[in-house]
């Protein structure tokens, strides 16, 4: 994850590991706070998902699931009602922000040669 994820300093899929990044936008930093609630290796990822001076928190979970010779991710954000009532925590700018993680990122990490080292 730190290499297609955001920049994170470290990161390691043991439940209780917290890490953090931070990612400005619109002039503005957002300081994300996480902590890892639930791992099973090749299946799923779970931690929950905050920022420093807002109210709320929330649960990102990824899951995998065979597919053939493929495999599939489910990305589920939960809680984003929990989050400030303001155009910048707005549902819409979340799904901006996984489409083009999801999408792009990550897709051209696994189209990479990256992809024999997961």
């Amino acid at each position: 994850m730190r290499r297609w994820y955001f920049d994170l300093k470290e990161f390691r899929s043991e439940v209780g590991f917290e890490f953090e990044f931070i990612v400005e936008h619109e002039g503005m930093k957002y300081h994300h706070l996480c902590k890892i609630t639930e791992v099973i290796p090749q299946e799923k990822l779970a931690y929950t998902w905050r920022y420093q001076g807002h109210e709320g928190n929330s649960l990102v979970t990824f899951e995998l699931f065979a597919d053939g010779d493929k495999t599939r991710l489910k990305l589920t954000h939960e809680g984003l009602e929990t989050f400030p009532k303001t155009p910048s925590f707005a549902r819409e700018n979340f799904i901006a922000g996984w489409t083009q993680i999801i999408g792009s990122s990550l897709k051209e990490f696994v189209e990479s040669d990256g992809a024999d080292r997961i």
